[in-house]
């Protein structure tokens, strides 16, 4: 018999967790199923300066411990590290297999996978992935201490990751497609007046090269068509993110971009499965966002779940 649960939450990101702190403090017994450490995206993130209620910067890592120190607070029980090798959504009754050994169960469940760094799909990335290749630089960012690295992306995690790789690398050279950056103005603004961030506005990348580790990044010069290789001892990515809704694809709607389709509930055409956070369609991804995401979740559960017994 699968160990049972009121709720099930998978996903220990902001919105998996803000689910759990809710859903756990109206007494529901929780599980919380993460592949990893809590947090998400959180706890790759430097540091947060917007987050309401932290006048100062916090770290990613201390703001997403603190989450989950909160839900196992109330009760919240959060299953670290493991795989969901198989499950059923359908039915009155949602059961888990993982690990390929134990089975968990419960009659409603809250889908918050978030999403992972978008690859670029170019020559050498996969091969060179973890080779001076990276997608995340709170925890790569050390292996390249007085290294020269570039950044490829233009947005806010871009210049922000860019300029934590500051107090790493020798030089941080951005590489961005248009004219100018996308990011926030005042993050924007301290890149530029940082000596060791130079810019290449108008270039894409083409191409990552190196026999066993990357030593060499390719881009195309767009206002000429010129091919450039530029030696480089590491490579950040930061072209956005892609939503991870394995565990939905084919049973509930999902919109041209590969985002989950809920109603202002959270709630998916399945009875008792609700889905929040960055696998979510809508405008704004932000932890605030995930995290107002992960309450209503809950609470939306929490009423199907009474309604469920009556």
């Amino acid at each position: 018999m699968p160990e049972s649960y009121d709720l099930i939450v998978v996903g220990a990101g902001p919105a998996g967790l803000a689910a759990a702190i809710y859903a756990a403090r109206a007494r529901l017994r929780t599980l919380v199923l993460d592949e990893g450490v809590p947090g998400g995206q959180v706890k790759t993130t430097h540091k947060v300066s917007n987050y309401p209620g932290f006048p100062e910067d916090v770290r990613g890592s201390e703001l997403a411990a603190l989450f989950a120190k909160q839900a196992e607070r109330f009760g919240a029980r959060i299953a670290r590290s493991v795989e969901i090798t198989a499950h059923v959504l359908t039915g009155h009754e949602k059961r888990f297999v993982l690990d390929g050994e134990s089975e968990v169960a419960a009659r409603a469940v809250v889908v918050a996978t978030g999403a992972r760094p978008r690859a670029l799909g170019l020559d050498g990335e996969s091969r060179l992935r973890g080779r001076g290749l990276s997608y995340c630089a709170t925890c790569d960012g050390a292996y390249f201490e007085g290294k020269d690295i570039h950044v490829i992306g233009g947005g806010n995690s871009a210049v922000e990751e860019s300029l934590f790789l500051t107090q790493f690398a020798r030089s941080v050279t951005i590489v961005h497609q248009f004219a100018e950056f996308q990011a926030e103005p005042a993050s924007v603004q301290e890149a530029l007046d940082n000596p060791r961030i130079r810019v290449l506005f108008r270039h894409e990348p083409r191409g990552f090269y190196g026999e066993t580790a990357l030593d060499r990044l390719r881009v195309e010069r767009l206002e000429t068509r010129e091919l450039i290789d530029l030696p480089s001892d590491g490579v950040f990515v930061f072209v956005g993110m892609e939503p991870r809704t394995d565990l939905l694809r084919g049973l509930v709607p999902i919109d041209a971009h590969g985002y989950v389709e809920t109603d202002d509930a959270m709630a998916t055409p399945i009875p008792g499965v609700f889905a929040a956070g960055d696998i979510r369609a809508k405008r704004f991804r932000q932890i605030t966002t995930a995290v107002a995401d992960g309450t209503i979740a809950a609470l939306s559960a929490q009423k199907y779940l009474r309604e469920a017994r009556a």
